[in-house]
């Protein structure tokens, strides 16, 4: 047998795969749907709700841990702030916005690291609502009066968010304020 006829013999076996293989695809090789970019930027938003829920149930379970760690009955807002006065004002006002408060403050993370406190860096005086602080301490202020002792327990969208302060709370970190308000 010479060379010529081992290839088309190997030929003439092959030559039939060879067409049966590029035949009508079956449903396992067909190829997954192209999707528009209307479809593709609905699948991206959903993952991204999707995360952005998981991190937000992670977060309300850590500030439920502290809450029962410590044995505090904190009240939980519609905002996510949860807030707990433990040495309530006989005769303040009610924090409203508008107005000027000066707070008293320790700020530390829920494992209890602290972050800033007003003994070393000073009172906060600001106006409730209009000051370039913490949009929660804003709003948690506000279910509290003058002369309050409490804890407010401030999640991460509130507080400082994605990138954290840059220096002491890191991202995507809920954090716990022990304040006085003044």
């Amino acid at each position: 047998m010479n060379v010529m006829s081992v290839h088309r013999s190997l030929l003439s076996i092959f030559m039939p795969l060879l067409l049966w293989s590029c035949g009508e695809p079956n449903k396992e090789q067909t190829a997954p749907p192209q999707h528009t970019g209307g479809e593709t930027n609905a699948m991206i938003r959903d993952q991204f709700v999707r995360a952005n829920q998981q991190l937000m149930q992670k977060e309300n379970d850590e500030m439920d841990h502290y809450a029962k760690s410590h044995h505090l009955s904190f009240t939980r807002t519609s905002s996510g702030i949860r807030y707990y006065v433990y040495k309530p004002s006989a005769k303040g006002d009610s924090i409203k916005p508008d107005m000027t408060v000066t707070l008293d403050y320790n700020v530390s993370l829920l494992d209890g690291t602290p972050c800033y406190s007003s003994k070393t860096e000073g009172a906060k005086t600001f106006v409730v609502g209009h000051e370039d602080i913490e949009s929660g301490i804003h709003r948690g202020l506000q279910y509290l009066k003058r002369g309050d002792k409490a804890i407010l327990l401030i999640p991460s969208p509130l507080a400082h968010g994605l990138l954290g302060d840059l220096k002491k709370i890191p991202p995507q970190m809920p954090i716990v304020y022990d304040v006085t308000v003044r």
